[in-house]
């Protein structure tokens, strides 16, 4: 008795279902390219970025009670004048606080009453991102010891800064003891926005406020890889279902 061999021919790849296998790799590809833009995104802002909550006014105009802003982790080495940061000081109470830097290690910072203005080094600065102008207070001149900050509120009126603890250091502050430098508010919605660098202090030699670090191409990417995966998936979605139901009517 002999067996019977079947033998079937391979079905040939027609046009369509070539374009079909052609268009699941490129929503595969475009899905792996979204994936890989909303981690390394995300990952960016989670590492080196910290949320702060704003407690007080003596950072308005520039920050204003009940916001939320996103800080650069960083150490003290690389904060210039002009940079706001948040610090942490057991001198000044021990509390997470946020100010402007406006004087580093080796400057002579100044002020008079008569609304003559700070100067640094001798060298009047102009501060446009003060909430009022003219006379800030009571007057004061420290020369800032090496490895220390002196920090000022944009509110001079309302602020408790330097020159509220002037007996102690000068009122300065160890650079080691900044935590980041905020960068960006994130909430309430329509305050949402980076900030602009200062040039109040780009006169003078030494070190100047940070330009912005990678926040925004970090948070362009997360949106943009998120949608990216959302429209590809929705797009392959309906090609898939167009698909059935145009072989459903072939039936």
């Amino acid at each position: 008795m002999s067996s019977v061999v079947e033998q079937t021919a391979d079905r040939p790849v027609t046009p369509t279902r070539s374009r079909h296998r052609a268009a699941a790799v490129v929503q595969g590809v475009l899905i792996g390219l979204g994936l890989v833009l909303l981690v390394g995104g995300f990952a960016v802002i989670a590492v080196g970025y910290r949320p702060y909550n704003i407690p007080s006014g003596s950072m308005s105009p520039t920050l204003e009670v009940g916001d939320t802003v996103l800080a650069r982790k960083t150490d003290g080495g690389s904060v210039g004048r002009g940079d706001v940061v948040v610090f942490r000081d057991q001198a000044w109470g021990g509390e997470l606080m946020v100010k402007r830097v406006v004087a580093v290690g080796g400057d002579t910072v100044a002020s008079a009453e008569d609304g003559r203005g700070l100067t640094v080094n001798g060298t009047p600065v102009a501060e446009p991102y003060l909430a009022v102008q003219g006379p800030q207070g009571a007057a004061f001149s420290v020369t800032v010891p090496q490895g220390r900050l002196f920090l000022l509120g944009d509110n001079r009126m309302v602020s408790l800064d330097s020159r509220t603890h002037l007996a102690v250091d000068g009122g300065t502050v160890a650079a080691d003891a900044v935590e980041a430098r905020v960068e960006t508010t994130v909430m309430p919605f329509g305050r949402m926005g980076r900030f602009s660098r200062t040039t109040a202090f780009d006169g003078l030699a030494g070190p100047r406020a940070a330009q912005p670090g990678p926040l925004v191409p970090a948070a362009v990417a997360t949106v943009g890889g998120a949608a990216l995966i959302v429209v590809t998936s929705a797009v392959g979605g309906v090609a898939g279902l167009a698909r059935r139901l145009r072989r459903g009517r072939a039936s």
